[in-house]
């Protein structure tokens, strides 16, 4: 009798732990859902303007002045000044789990950009995985942690 007991105990409480180890995985990843759904639909409300791009340390804004960037809801992405138009992509990833994360968040979500252009295109130093630092209904500012140097770049669209 004692030995039925004890193994039923010992069952009910490995199957809580498990149970409960599973609800929290399981609440955090509804978040990040939330959240990557909530950013794009920020993203795909209206057309943006880069107010600032830090990289390596080196103010490169200008570089991007006279561009609207438009986040499709098909995952398009496309800049344009009214003469030279640049077509790339954008997704919104849960990170969370990767080996190369670039930091140590455990809700960590990626806004990934890129454009198919030549190495010496500005719009190649906008490919990355950028990590959301904060946003708002106007504001999406991102950064990128280099794992080389250990340099930090940074990059805000405003909402025009």
């Amino acid at each position: 009798m004692k030995k039925s007991l004890l193994v039923a105990l010992l069952t009910l409480g490995f199957s809580w732990v498990l149970t409960s180890c599973s609800s929290d995985d399981d609440n955090n990843n509804s978040n990040n859902d939330a959240i990557i759904e909530e950013v794009e639909n920020i993203a795909e409300s209206g057309d943006w303007i880069i107010t600032s791009f830090i990289d390596s340390n080196e103010d490169e804004t200008s570089h991007f002045t006279g561009y609207n960037f438009t986040f499709g809801s098909n995952g398009t992405l496309t800049a344009t000044n009214g003469t030279t138009t640049h077509t790339g992509i954008w997704t919104i990833t849960d990170s969370s789990n990767s080996t190369d994360d670039d930091n140590n968040s455990d809700d960590d979500l990626d806004f990934n950009i890129f454009f198919n252009v030549p190495d010496t295109n500005d719009f190649e130093d906008l490919n990355d995985d950028w990590d959301i630092d904060t946003y708002s209904s106007t504001t999406i500012k991102l950064i990128d942690v280099s794992g080389g140097n250990g340099g930090t770049d940074t990059l805000t669209f405003q909402k025009i």
